[in-house]
C-alpha cells in the first residue's frame, strides 16, 4: 500500500490555522445557540414564577380568610361557655331558690297551723261564753276573797288577755313575714326562670353561629389545601425548570471553556506567544462584607416553608451595596432568574463558577470579561428574598459547593 507523502511543515500549519479558525466561530455560534436557550429557559421560569407568586399570594388570602373565620370560631366557642357558665349558674340559683322555697312553704303551714290553733282556741272560748254561759274570768273575779285578791285576779285575766291578742297578733305577723319572703322568693324565682330562657335563647343563637362558622373554616380550609396543592405543584415546576436552568448554565460555561480552548490552540499554531493557562482560583474574594445571616446546608426555607438545600451563602448588606466579582472571569448569565432574582453567573476556568443573587442592579453583560473585585451590580431584595442580601454560590464542575472553603 502507497503512503501519501506527507505534507510540508508550513502548509501543515497553515491548514491547522484554517481548521481551528473554523472551529472557534463554530463554537461561538453554539455558545451563542446556548445562550439562546438559556434566555428562553429564563423566560419561562419567569412566566412560572409569575404564576407562583399570584398562587402563593391567593394562599396568603386563603390563610389570612382561614385565621379570621378561626378566630371568630374561638370567639363564638368563648361566648358559648360563658353563657354555658351563665346557665349552669343559674340553674344553681334555681335550685338554691327552689330550696329556699320549700322551706318557706313548711314554714308558712306552720305559721299558719298555728295561728290557726290560736285563733280556734279564742273562738271557741268565746262560744262557749255564749251558748254555755261559761263567764271564765268574770267566775274567776268573783271568788276572790279580798279586793287585793280581785285587783291580783283582774290584774292576771287582763295580762292572760293581752298574752292571747299579743300571740294571735305575733303569729300574724310571722305569717305575713313568712308569706312576703314567699313572695320574694317566687318574685326572684320568676326572674331567674326569665334570665335561664334568655340565656338558653343565646345559647341557640350562639350555637347555630358556631356551626355556621365551622362550616366556613371546613370551606375556608379545603380552599387553602387546594390553593397550597397548586403552589406546591408550581414549586416542583418551578425546581424542574431551574434545574435545566442550572444544566444550560454549565453547558454554557464548558462551551466558554471549549472556546478559550480553541481560541488558545489557534493562536498558538498560528506562532502567537501565548501566556500559561490559568487553572481555576485556589482563592475567592468575598463578593460583598457582611455577616452571614444564612450558611450553606439544608435548611428551612423562609419563604418555602419546606426543608431545601441552600447551595450558597446569604451575606447580609443594605440594598445598593457594591457588589463584586469573587476572581477573573467571563460572565455567561446575566439577568433575571426566578426566585434568584436580578443574578450574575461567571465561568473562572477550570470548571469554577460563582453566582450572586437578588441584586437591585446588574452593571455586566454575557460574555464580558470581569477582573477580580470589578463592580457587577448592586445588592438587593429580588426573587425570592425577605429582605436585602446577597446569595453568593459558588459550583465545582457544576455541583455547588461551601463557598467558605475558597472565601479568604
Amino acid at each position: 500500500m502507497s503512503r501519501r507523502p506527507s505534507l510540508p511543515h508550513p502548509l501543515k500549519t497553515a491548514l491547522a490555522v484554517v481548521a481551528m479558525a473554523a472551529l472557534v466561530p463554530q463554537l461561538a455560534l453554539a455558545k451563542t445557540h446556548t445562550q439562546e436557550r438559556i434566555e428562553a429557559q429564563r423566560a419561562k421560569i419567569h412566566q412560572v414564577h409569575l404564576q407562583l407568586n399570584a398562587k402563593k399570594a391567593q394562599l396568603e388570602t386563603a390563610k389570612e380568610r382561614e385565621a379570621d373565620i378561626q378566630a371568630q370560631l374561638a370567639e363564638t366557642n368563648r361566648n358559648i361557655g360563658a353563657v354555658n357558665g351563665r346557665i349552669a349558674q343559674l340553674d344553681a340559683q334555681m335550685k338554691s331558690t327552689q330550696r329556699k322555697l320549700d322551706w318557706n312553704k313548711i314554714q308558712l303551714a306552720g305559721a299558719q297551723a298555728t295561728l290557726r290553733r290560736h285563733q280556734d282556741a279564742l273562738n271557741r272560748r268565746l262560744v262557749d261564753a255564749y251558748e254555755q254561759g261559761d263567764l271564765g274570768y268574770l267566775d274567776v273575779l268573783l271568788r276572790a276573797r279580798s279586793f287585793s285578791d280581785f285587783v291580783e285576779r283582774w290584774n292576771d285575766i287582763r295580762y292572760l288577755v293581752k298574752a292571747n291578742e299579743s300571740t294571735i297578733r305575733a303569729r300574724k305577723a310571722d305569717e305575713a313575714k313568712v308569706a312576703a319572703i314567699q313572695n320574694g322568693l317566687l318574685g326572684a324565682q320568676a326572674e331567674l326562670q326569665g334570665e335561664q330562657s334568655q340565656a338558653q335563647q343565646q345559647q341557640r343563637a350562639l350555637a347555630g353561629l358556631a356551626q355556621q362558622r365551622k362550616n366556613l373554616l371546613d370551606a375556608a380550609d379545603a380552599q387553602r389545601q387546594s390553593v397550597q396543592n397548586e403552589v406546591a405543584q408550581l414549586d416542583e415546576i418551578s425546581e424542574a425548570e431551574e434545574a435545566r436552568l442550572e444544566a444550560l448554565v454549565v453547558q454554557a460555561q464548558r462551551e466558554e471553556e471549549a472556546r478559550r480552548q480553541a481560541e488558545r490552540r489557534a493562536r498558538l499554531l498560528a506562532g502567537e506567544s501565548v501566556p500559561p493557562e490559568p487553572g481555576a482560583p485556589g482563592e475567592l474574594m468575598w463578593p460583598v462584607s457582611g455577616p452571614i445571616t444564612s450558611p450553606f446546608g439544608w435548611r428551612m426555607h423562609p419563604v418555602y416553608h419546606r426543608m431545601i438545600l441552600h447551595a450558597g451563602i446569604d451575606i447580609g448588606v443594605p440594598t445598593g451595596t457594591t457588589v463584586a466579582a469573587a476572581a477573573a472571569g467571563t460572565v455567561i448569565v446575566a439577568g433575571y432568574e426566578g426566585d434568584c432574582g436580578n443574578m450574575v453567573a461567571i465561568d473562572h476556568g477550570g470548571g469554577l463558577s460563582t453566582i450572586y443573587c437578588h441584586m437591585s442592579q446588574i452593571y455586566v453583560g454575557v460574555k464580558q470579561e470581569v477582573q477580580r473585585g470589578q463592580a457587577i451590580g448592586a445588592a438587593g431584595a429580588t426573587g425570592d428574598a425577605t429582605g436585602p442580601h446577597v446569595h453568593f454560590q459558588v459550583m465545582q464542575n457544576g455541583k455547588p459547593v461551601d463557598p467558605m472553603s475558597f472565601l479568604k
